[in-house]
């Protein structure tokens, strides 16, 4: 099933909201000392939410995506 979403929309996507939390709740608050040290702490972030599944679940249960559970 396809959703067509407005132009700029990042409320509805809940890749927004993964971004929001690695952003918001981890890798803003590290040091990091290069583009190469940034990408290994993110890819290694995005590993770690691979194994929460209630919160990568949260992100699709927010009441701005829920479109995507009807």
């Amino acid at each position: 099933r396809l959703f067509f979403l407005p132009p700029y929309s990042p409320h509805l996507n809940p890749d927004e909201m993964v971004w929001g939390y690695l952003k918001h709740h981890k890798i803003g608050k590290m040091v990091v000392s290069g583009p190469e040290d940034l990408r290994k702490k993110v890819f290694s972030i995005l590993r770690s939410l691979q194994k929460k599944t209630v919160r990568v679940a949260s992100f699709f249960r927010a009441q701005d995506t829920q479109y995507i559970l009807a």
